[in-house]
């Protein structure tokens, strides 16, 4: 055994990380480093300071916040109990079609694939023959979603017909408390006071301490900037610019209010979002009140308009002033700087549209256990890391920007959407699916298949040609299996509770 090769390996190891900020990306890097890293030696101190309110990253996620909290120990009915959340099952689009139009996004599949050709192919061709079923009625999370029903999927569904995902509307704010209690439990040290310097190292420009309001200086190996739109570390101290998106992503503000849910209405197992004249609005409907909110373009709408077409159309009565929210859309050029790595608004941001904020938290936080460096950061990380984070933002602004450029709708903003340009790796995906009706799959991309499906049907944009293989089906047994399964979908709907008694029967099991 080298045991000298043992203690430089020691001597390398990072023993002390620095996360800036609590919030909810602070406090999800918090948990999650201290349990990964609960048996390596390493320290994980917070610093933030009560006086410093947060933005919060919204209250609705997709399915991938069950994972970040499965790998700390904790269950759904904690979460659900904790946060004050409901069910996800995906997204109503209202409007984004034209006045009148309407459709879900849901968080699973449609229909079944067969010999190695996608589901949508064999809908189409029977399309062609006069079957105006919509496709929403072979996807059992969508069915179930607009039929306001709610269960846990099957742990051995019987077939792709049985697969669905769910996420949760939750309290941001409960979410971080119980994260930070999480984190606290397993020796995490929080700071509570104001930032007033970063102090660099003069040979080599890492950040060496941070510097306190009363004087203190907290030093460390690893720093974490979850500072929010300021980037205090990433931006400021270690110069890192910011690539804006604002060509392509128009809308850089919205309005936030709290509201009581809608007097005897059972919260819809899904996040509303309507198209207004300028920008979006959405409803996310929790446990003890509802989070409402409108996104829009302050070229094309003035402050008072964009009051007035939300306040109006709340899930019930105000319970908080409307708060503004100003923003550019875009990404750190590097995520990773020397012993500086970014989390959440301080690596960049994209608007809420599909509930993305804390998912790209967590994919940093899974990104940065995988590539945890040592004190030599190796630059093959640190590169690694940033190529990774610039490709998954790059992607999900692509989703994004998708949901504009094929609106239906007349207003100027809207036309201006529909003519405006659009990335080449965004414009190469359309190109494929109108040509032959297939998806292009690029490395760390957050939204698969079945989601551009989801889209591409629901603002009516289909492919010219269908998949050869179909062509020849027989028409009666390709009417007959179709009915099969769209008969297999609703009779699983309707054995399914509502989502209501779904979580009423989570309080009883709470109760006892």
């Amino acid at each position: 055994m080298d045991v000298t090769s043992g203690d430089n390996q020691s001597d390398k190891a990072i023993r002390k990380v620095v996360i800036v900020g609590g919030g909810t990306a602070g406090w999800m890097a918090a948990a999650a480093l201290s349990h990964h890293l609960r048996h390596a030696g390493v320290g994980v101190t917070v610093v933030e300071s009560s006086e410093i309110g947060t933005i919060g990253v919204g209250e609705a996620t997709i399915p991938t916040i069950r994972r970040f909290y499965a790998q700390l120990g904790l269950t759904d009915a904690e979460v659900l109990s904790a946060t004050e959340a409901s069910c996800k099952l995906g997204i109503r689009f209202t409007g984004w079609g034209g006045e009148g139009s309407d459709f879900i996004h849901p968080f699973g599949l449609y229909g079944q694939d067969l010999r190695g050709v996608g589901f949508h192919h064999y809908w189409m061709k029977q399309r062609e023959a006069g079957d105006a079923t919509p496709l929403a009625a072979y996807s059992l999370g969508a069915s179930m979603a607009a039929a306001g029903r709610f269960d846990q999927p099957s742990p051995n569904p019987p077939s792709s017909l049985s697969v669905f995902d769910w996420a949760l509307h939750l309290d941001a704010s409960l979410f971080a408390r119980r994260l930070r209690t999480y984190a606290e439990a397993a020796d995490c040290r929080r700071i509570d006071a104001r930032i007033t310097g970063v102090q660099l190292r003069p040979d080599d420009g890492f950040i060496r301490a941070l510097t306190l309001g009363d004087g203190r200086e907290i030093e460390g190996d690893l720093f974490i900037d979850c500072s929010g739109f300021r980037a205090l570390l990433i931006g400021e101290a270690m110069g890192s610019t910011y690539e804006d998106w604002g060509d392509w992503l128009a809308c850089d503000a919205a309005y936030a209010v709290q509201s009581e849910n809608a007097p005897g209405a059972d919260p819809p197992p899904y996040t509303t979002v309507t198209a207004h004249a300028a920008g979006w609005r959405w409803g996310i409907p929790l446990r003890h009140r509802a989070g409402n909110g409108l996104v829009f373009s302050s070229r094309h709408m003035t402050d008072q308009q964009a009051l007035d077409a939300l306040m109006p159309n709340l899930m019930g009565k105000a319970i908080t002033e409307p708060r503004r929210i100003g923003f550019r859309p875009g990404r750190r050029k590097q995520a990773w700087v020397k012993n500086c790595v970014s989390l959440g608004l301080a690596a960049g941001f994209l608007e809420p549209l599909e509930s993305t904020s804390i998912a790209l938290i967590e994919n940093g936080i899974e990104r940065l256990k995988s590539l945890f460096p040592d004190k030599t950061f190796a630059p093959a990380v640190i590169e690694e890391f940033n190529d990774q984070s610039a490709g998954e933002m790059e992607r999900t602004r692509d989703f994004i920007i998708l949901h504009y450029w094929l609106n239906r709708r007349d207003e100027p903003f809207w036309r201006e959407r529909r003519e405006a340009a659009i990335p080449n790796t965004l414009a190469r995906k359309v190109a494929l699916w109108k040509a032959r009706g297939q998806f292009i799959r690029y490395r760390w991309e957050m939204f698969h298949p079945a989601s551009w499906l989801a889209i591409y049907d629901g603002l009516d944009v289909r492919p010219d040609q269908l998949d050869p293989a179909v062509q020849g089906l027989d028409p009666v047994q390709l009417s007959q299996s179709l009915n099969q399964m769209r008969a297999a979908v609703a009779a699983a709907v309707a054995q399914t509770p509502t989502h209501a008694a779904f979580l009423a029967g989570l309080d009883r099991s709470r109760a006892a």
